[in-house]
């Protein structure tokens, strides 16, 4: 096939991290309300079906996605429009730094934040 005719927005190309995290995003930016899997699927460039199975290998780590069916359904993220203060031990920190450049920081306005907040937390004044 000739590179011309590829869509750059075909799925296989995109590593499911960066699926999944688009998808937390999109989900994430529009609750509390569903978003339909073919909305889910051409935002984030990928089918109805791949949609499908990254949210349901999230729901099965515990990512509170909620799937309702028929009219007015979708998908949506069942989470507080805002997050309690939470603490870290330095471990975790280095565990999230590091998830962090195995994706690329760059990834999101959102992953970039919080790396750059997990960075200044370990930062030393020395």
């Amino acid at each position: 096939m000739a590179e011309s005719r590829l869509n750059p927005h075909f799925h296989f190309a995109k590593p499911l991290v960066e699926r999944q995290h688009a998808l937390i995003e999109e989900l994430r930016a529009c609750s509390p309300r569903y978003v339909r899997g073919a909305q889910l699927a051409e935002r984030t460039g990928t089918t109805v079906r791949t949609v499908e199975r990254d949210l349901a290998r999230l729901a099965e780590t515990g990512v509170p996605v909620l799937r309702k069916r028929g009219r007015g359904g979708g998908y949506r993220l069942d989470i507080p429009r805002t997050l309690a203060p939470i603490s870290f031990t330095p471990g975790e920190v280095s565990a999230v730094i590091a998830s962090l450049v195995a994706i690329g920081p760059y990834i999101s306005a959102s992953a970039r934040s919080a790396f750059d907040k997990l960075l200044t937390s370990i930062a030393t004044d020395g």
